[in-house]
């Protein structure tokens, strides 16, 4: 997203999505195992910014299910192992939003935060949800994390029949901070794949899990649900890297438990 005004993603903006994760140009292959393949794109290496790009089948999971997962803020709390809060703040349209997300970096580096604008976008069986970094006057950056910015994040969710569907996870996100090479090489040889393998069980489970619920609770689907207060987008402000604080952890090297944690490469389960 270019330019100093806050705007809702429009339909270009959705295509050009769509066509970046359908493309394989420019992409360097870094993983693939399982079904899944991971992908990275290096920008400025000194400052660590760079593209991931994850695709992943899901054999037993239909595409209206991977979409209600992606979205269902209550059960992301109860699957997501990284998070450490996320909450809606207000609505800006009624496939728009604005949202908090903060989660747990590998040690010892400090955990980060995102404010987004989120976008949506069904297209018949075939689903975009879409994301950028945004500033809000309530929600400034805190203390203990460290403000990330989301460039452009989503997902792309295509249907491949009535009980399977591809996920196409795609990020650019700048984490603010000089961030040593073994992160990023373990974002797309670890975390990255058992990202995906965690969303594919979520998804596995959420029928059962949405059953008990508020099962009829999808405002995502029934935007005349949602119980958030209307933003208006002049609240908003693009949220600008340079303008927050630049931390240097490139000297960090792994935690002992975590480097324990991941030799086993993270087999499927």
């Amino acid at each position: 997203m270019s330019g100093e005004e806050v705007l809702i993603p429009d339909d270009r903006a959705f295509s050009s999505f769509k066509s970046e994760c359908c493309s394989d140009e420019g992409w360097s292959l870094t993983y693939n195992k399982a079904g899944i393949t991971v992908w990275i794109q290096i920008l400025e290496e000194e400052k660590s910014l760079h593209k991931i790009k994850c695709r992943m089948v899901c054999k037993d999971v239909s595409s209206e299910t991977m979409y209600d997962v992606l979205h269902d803020i209550d059960y992301r709390r109860k699957w997501d192992s990284n998070v450490i809060e996320t909450f809606d703040i207000g609505k800006l349209t009624v496939n728009a939003d604005v949202g908090y997300y903060s989660w747990k970096c590998p040690k010892p580096l400090k955990n980060r935060d995102v404010i987004t604008l989120r976008s949506w976008l069904p297209m018949g069986k075939d689903y975009i949800i879409m994301n950028y970094s945004v500033k809000h006057p309530k929600y400034p950056p805190k203390k203990d994390m460290v403000r990330a910015v989301s460039i452009q994040t989503g997902y792309l969710i295509q249907s491949n029949g009535p009980s399977s569907c591809t996920l196409t996870y795609l990020a650019q996100v700048d984490p603010r901070g000089s961030l040593p090479k073994w992160v990023v090489n373990k974002s797309s040889q670890f975390l990255a794949p058992k990202a995906m393998k965690r969303i594919c069980k979520a998804c596995v489970k959420y029928a059962e899990w949405k059953q008990r619920h508020n099962p009829g609770f999808k405002p995502w689907l029934y935007p005349e649900q949602n119980p958030l207060s209307n933003i208006p987008l002049t609240e908003l402000s693009i949220q600008h890297a340079d303008s927050l604080e630049n931390i240097d952890e490139s000297s960090l090297s792994e935690g002992k438990d975590e480097r324990a944690e991941h030799s086993d490469d993270d087999g499927p389960h």
